[in-house]
């Protein structure tokens, strides 16, 4: 398997991406702050959902270095991204499930939608 070759995160690209929308960027990261400040949720917990919904290359190594800060263990870590992964899995069978009622072969009105 060939390797996929993602930039490397560096300052200038968060700066050029700052400059194009300062509003949007600030909001971002106000919002970020706002759902990684204390809360109910304990800040291991926080980085654990974090690392099973990430998506990006950088959110996951950022995020998992995050998780281990706050204490989680490589099976914790694996455990909450097979949580993710079972639940994207229901994602996909709920599509079946549409997708069925559509073709008029299931669903409580026999697929007349």
């Amino acid at each position: 398997m060939s390797e996929i070759r993602f930039p490397k995160a560096t300052r200038a690209p968060v700066d050029r991406r700052q400059a194009l929308a300062p509003e949007a960027e600030a909001a971002f990261r106000a919002f970020s702050r706002a759902v990684f400040a204390p809360g109910a949720l304990d800040a291991r917990t926080k980085q654990l959902i974090a690392v099973a919904v990430a998506q990006c290359p950088w959110c996951i190594e950022g995020h998992v270095k995050a998780a281990k800060r706050e204490g989680a263990s490589p099976e914790q870590i694996m455990e909450a991204i097979r949580v993710a992964a079972e639940m994207r899995a229901g994602a996909a069978s709920a599509h079946a499930l549409k997708a069925l009622d559509i073709l008029g072969e299931g669903g409580p009105d026999g697929g007349t939608a």
